[in-house]
């Protein structure tokens, strides 16, 4: 990773008139922060405006169609997935997943709605089993062997906060998987959806589930250690501090943040995936290859940025239509604030955050995760990457890292781009 100052990282790529700012923040970040890799895409009115990569220089297989495990980040595809169903008539936001799935409603589940399920409010957010990643295989999830354990399990609820919201990081990808393939008339998960109704057409690199065709083309993701990255926050901004955070910012959003964790349901579970020790794990050739929509897509920043292109242009894209106007304004609407344990947020009813002003009674919180990135839709990955839209500003955005930045919780990193990206934008007005 790029923590030694003489080691100077290789940028390249083009923008367009109007957005040489963008371009020189990336330059100026990638050569003093801790990077290894990243990608920087942006649409704007359906154009690529900023399409950016950088890599150490000794590094010579990265390009800008490499792929990434983006994390989370994959949670708005999957948010898109389900979006499709209601397009087509077979899929209502405010119905029960039973009534789609009715072996879902065992062990007192039989009240949860989609809509629930997708806003993380559905007492799922952590499993009493580790799943086997080759359960995770396409073919194996169609016979079953995740939606069966999925049937069986009870909900539990957070013990403190003002409503039943907690961040389903990895599960809420696994059951809407079992809820789309249920729901989709050809029984397709949603991996399959994924490449052939919108990567395959829009002609972009977006994938859950890799194909071993396919393997050859993944970086692997490398975290920065949580010693490393505080030492870095030791340094002030103006000498090249390599992480977002001071040290005194860094401390007062983990202690906001492990406060409520302590709460959580997650606390002496097993961890989502059998033989999984660290984060370095998702790198591993049987989790890229099975379906975690939630955690382990890989992507493309052009690819992610192109899609969000076609959703913040309301499901249209070079004259094609991927979603109705009335699925796209059902995926956006209802967004409901809660607390989700780690400041307050607004989720939609088709499960993707709605990032809004601050006001004078936001937290430092609330400030980090909204500011910046006022009017975006979408969410946002582990350590990193962000694939959101801005319907307003017709604003599509993708950044996609290697180097995870794990305690970044609100990937402020690359929200300074999206703010780059929207002054720009503003300025062409």
């Amino acid at each position: 990773m790029s923590n030694d100052s003489s080691v100077k990282m290789s940028v390249e790529g083009t923008v367009a008139s109007g957005f040489e700012s963008v371009k020189a923040l990336y330059e100026d970040t990638m050569q003093t922060s801790a990077e290894h890799h990243a990608q920087l895409c942006v649409y704007h009115n359906d154009v690529k405006v900023v399409d950016l990569w950088a890599s150490t220089p000794d590094d010579r297989g990265f390009s800008p169609d490499s792929l990434i495990n983006v994390f989370s980040s994959g949670k708005s595809l999957e948010a898109i997935a389900l979006a499709s169903l209601v397009s087509k008539g077979l899929l209502d936001y405010n119905e029960k997943i039973a009534h789609y799935w009715p072996e879902f409603g065992e062990n007192g589940k039989e009240d949860l709605n989609v809509a629930g399920l997708m806003r993380h409010e559905g007492g799922l957010a952590s499993f009493d089993m580790s799943i086997k990643p080759d359960d995770l295989l396409t073919d194996n999830i169609k016979q079953n062997k995740i939606g069966s354990l999925i049937e069986g399990h009870k909900q539990r609820y957070r013990t403190a906060g003002d409503s039943a919201r907690e961040y389903h990081a990895v599960t809420r990808g696994w059951i809407a998987n079992e809820l789309f393939r249920r729901v989709d008339p050809a029984g397709r998960t949603i991996g399959e959806f994924l490449r052939e109704d919108i990567s395959e057409p829009l002609g972009v690199d977006a994938i859950i589930g890799v194909k071993e065709s396919d393997l050859a083309r993944r970086v692997h993701v490398v975290p920065l250690g949580f010693g490393a990255h505080f030492l870095h926050s030791m340094r002030p901004k103006f000498l090249k501090r390599k992480v977002f955070h001071s040290i005194s910012q860094l401390i007062g959003i983990l202690f906001r943040f492990l406060g409520s964790a302590r709460k959580g349901t997650g606390r002496g579970k097993p961890p989502p995936f059998e033989g999984m020790d660290k984060i370095a794990f998702f790198n591993e050739k049987a989790v890229a290859m099975g379906e975690t929509p939630s955690a382990n897509a890989n992507c493309s920043a052009r690819g992610l940025a192109k899609i969000a292109a076609m959703m913040a242009a309301g499901g249209r894209f070079d004259g094609a239509e991927y979603l109705s106007q009335s699925a796209w304004d059902a995926m956006h609407g209802d967004p409901v604030e809660a607390d989700m344990g780690f400041g307050r947020n607004s989720f939609t009813q088709g499960g993707v955050a709605l990032f809004a002003e601050s006001n004078a009674s936001s937290t430092h919180v609330d400030r980090a995760f909204n500011d910046g990135r006022e009017g975006f839709y979408g969410w946002m990955g582990l350590g990193g990457s962000l694939f959101q839209w801005h319907p307003e500003h017709r604003v599509g955005f993708g950044f996609v890292p290697t180097s995870l930045h794990v305690l970044d919780l609100f990937n402020e990193r690359g929200k300074a781009y999206q703010a780059e990206v929207l002054a720009c934008v503003k300025k062409l007005k």
